[in-house]
């Protein structure tokens, strides 16, 4: 029996990242379950995978420390040598909201960890992946989906704009490295979710923040994490092999 294709995940525990773990396995997929923190979130996941037949490995590291990025992508290359899959996908989910601000109220300190961990984490996962991945390294190809926001096209004025302006960034990188490796077997896409009923709301001090903009989406409803997951999948999938550069809006009209 073939070994199924290893996908690595970010921020896998919980949310977005977590759905697209059980979607993934489903499909067919190995899972690599990154996080920084809940061990006992990113274990049941791993235990979701297990359970739909595929193997999974959990990883801690802090995607915006380059040195952790590289210890648990040489943990990929063990499992491999050791029998398990080899790197074919990557989602860039890992990322960070904050408290609502103004950027004139907002300190150094924050804005370095908005950028550290979803413009810098994501662009040296993307880094080690190609170097798996692209046949320039050897490689047989895979694909990237970076998780970007609708707030990079609205700017998320007097909320975070730190957060829009880093997801500005995830889009900026998607088109331009789709189109350094596309000739490599690599193909790189994002996908932009709107207002999503996940975790990620409470970590920026507002809970009920996707029930409480319902109203300002034309579907007049937040989405959910599966339905995000739905098109990442497809993205890292056969069924979107000439689709590269893209950036995929999952907003409900928003």
């Amino acid at each position: 029996m073939a070994t199924a294709p290893l996908l690595l995940i970010t921020g896998a525990s919980r949310g977005i990242g977590a759905a697209t773990a059980r979607l993934a396995a489903a499909q067919g997929w190995e899972v690599a379950i990154n996080y920084a923190h809940d061990e006992a979130a990113a274990d049941a996941v791993a235990d979701a995978v297990r359970a739909l037949g595929q193997r999974a490995l959990t990883l801690c590291a802090d995607v915006a420390d380059e040195g952790q990025v590289r210890a648990m992508f040489a943990t990929l290359d063990r499992h491999a040598r050791d029998g398990g899959g080899s790197l074919a996908g990557l989602v860039n989910n890992a990322g960070v909201v904050d408290v609502a601000a103004r950027l004139d109220e907002m300190s150094g300190v924050r804005l370095q960890r908005m950028l550290a961990i979803n413009v810098f984490g994501t662009l040296v996962c993307a880094r080690e992946a190609v170097r798996r991945m692209s046949t320039r390294h050897g490689g047989t190809g895979g694909a990237i989906v970076n998780l970007s926001s609708a707030a990079a096209r609205l700017g998320a004025p007097s909320q975070y704009v730190d957060y829009a302006a880093a997801k500005g960034a995830v889009d900026s990188f998607t088109v331009g490295l789709a189109r350094e490796v596309a000739g490599e077997g690599v193909r790189v896409n994002a996908v932009r979710p709107g207002i999503i009923d996940t975790e990620i709301h409470a970590s920026g001090g507002q809970p009920d923040r996707a029930r409480r903009l319902a109203p300002t989406v034309p579907m007049q409803r937040p989405g959910s994490a599966d339905e995000v997951a739905q098109a990442i999948a497809w993205l890292l999938s056969p069924a979107a092999s000439y689709t590269t550069g893209a950036i995929v809006d999952v907003t409900g009209g928003r």
